[in-house]
């Protein structure tokens, strides 16, 4: 498995896993047992990198990482996040964000124990806080790094001024945000601000919450529990009309004897060298292909013929509904 730095520093496998689907929010859990086995699966081929979150159940997912990681602790990096205002005790749920100090401290204790480590490789803040400001954050983070208890600080979903304010408290190793060719807004402003600072990039749903796969059309039925049925972009109208960005990377798949899977992760992979995807799946054969992408060369021609084709698509509907996008690019 080839390999990536975040932050000059912090050195993970070119691809990691997303763990979030595997407990919720794409349709029912998952059989644990069966995706501690994929967790380890994934260890086997190469991946170093595991996502979570204390939101994620909240609580189940950074449960079922800790346990199917815990005999190989020592040869993977943890990332999860805080930050959403959730008892760390008793798991109830409060109306937004919660970045105060005290919250943070006590929060990452509780991580630690779900975890089974005792220490959290990569801490992200799951969403700014409006109310805390970002100094008083890092600098909690700096403590929990100071302990002994955090190694790497990260944001997810943040604007650029906030990054800025953060890193000059404690250096961000990492920035967690969508980025794949269903959504490039992280290239207008996001990109450089990394590049100058030095900040690794981790894309979540690098595949656009699995329609790049090409396995997604306007018919398709998503569960009741789905995330994506609240997702304007997945309406049937506009998966309709979405599908000729699909069309772009499969073309471009058939030319390469690749999938279109693969063909959009490798396309993140070229766009700079410490990006590092996140895909997520609950299957072997999935995480399978994506490893794929790895190995698979994009060249200068195939880039400019993806970025000409790409370029006539107008894509449809928001990435998020309206209440979440307003807690991103803070």
């Amino acid at each position: 498995m080839k390999t990536r730095k975040l932050g000059n520093q912090l050195e993970v496998s070119a691809l990691g896993l997303g763990c979030m689907g595997m407990t919720a929010v794409y349709g029912p859990a998952a059989d644990k047992q069966e995706m501690i086995k994929l967790i380890r699966d994934a260890h086997d081929r190469g991946i170093t990198l595991f996502d979570t979150a204390e939101a994620y159940g909240p609580f189940a997912n950074e449960e079922l990482v800790g346990e199917a990681l815990q005999p190989i602790r020592d040869q993977v990096v943890i990332a999860t996040k805080f930050g959403f205002d959730i008892d760390p005790d008793t798991s109830a749920r409060g109306a937004g964000t919660n970045s105060r100090p005290e919250h943070i401290k006590r929060v990452v204790e509780n991580m630690l124990r779900r975890l089974r480590t005792d220490v959290i490789d990569l801490l992200y803040q799951h969403r700014v806080d409006p109310a805390v400001p970002i100094e008083d954050v890092a600098g909690a983070v700096k403590d929990l790094i100071a302990e002994g208890k955090v190694k790497h600080f990260g944001l997810s979903e943040a604007g650029v001024q906030t990054i800025r304010r953060a890193h000059a408290v404690q250096p961000v190793t990492a920035v967690q945000s969508e980025y794949s060719l269903f959504w490039r807004g992280p290239e207008a402003e996001l990109l450089p601000v990394l590049e100058e600072l030095g900040i690794g990039f981790v894309p979540f749903s690098p595949l656009g919450a699995g329609f790049l796969t090409g396995k997604i059309d306007e018919s398709t039925q998503f569960d009741s529990s789905d995330f994506r049925n609240y997702v304007p972009r997945f309406s049937p109208e506009a998966r309709k009309a979405n599908l000729a960005l699909v069309e772009v990377v499969k073309a471009v798949a058939t030319h390469k004897n690749a999938t279109p899977a693969q063909v959009a992760l490798a396309w993140l992979l070229a766009q700079k060298p410490w990006i590092v995807p996140i895909p997520g799946t609950t299957k072997l054969h999935r995480l399978e292909e994506n490893l794929g992408a790895v190995t698979l060369d994009l060249s200068a021609e195939d880039l400019a013929e993806i970025a000409a084709e790409v370029s006539k698509v107008q894509v449809q509907g928001e990435r998020l509904p309206e209440a979440v996008l307003k807690m991103t690019g803070l």
